[in-house]
């Protein structure tokens, strides 16, 4: 299961990881994103050890959504040193995922 990631906790669970962290921004009435919360689950167990998987609830954490500008859900950001290395809005297959944490290990 993904880490579930809160404004208080994502600058320790986020900015300051030393390995890559992939963070869905989604909401529960959002369709798109609970067809994208499996696929980031299976990432999550899949990479475990290797980077962090979590998901932050746009209606219950709004700050860092809108510090990185997610005006659609669900986005998926992937962070690298606390930098975006990369991002991904709608639904999209599990490879575009993996693909972008693989190119950070």
């Amino acid at each position: 299961m993904a880490l579930e990631i809160t404004d208080a906790t994502f600058d320790e669970v986020v900015l300051k990881s030393d390995k890559p962290v992939v963070v869905d921004f989604w909401a529960a009435w959002c369709g798109p994103c609970r067809m994208v919360g499996p696929i980031i689950d299976e990432v999550s167990s899949e990479y475990e050890g290797k980077a962090i998987v979590g998901k932050v609830d746009v209606d219950a954490n709004q700050e860092f959504a809108a510090k990185y500008g997610v005006r659609n859900i669900p986005t998926v950001l992937v962070f690298k040193n606390g930098e975006i290395a990369s991002r991904q809005v709608g639904v999209s297959p599990k490879k575009v995922y993996t693909d972008a944490i693989d190119a950070l290990l």
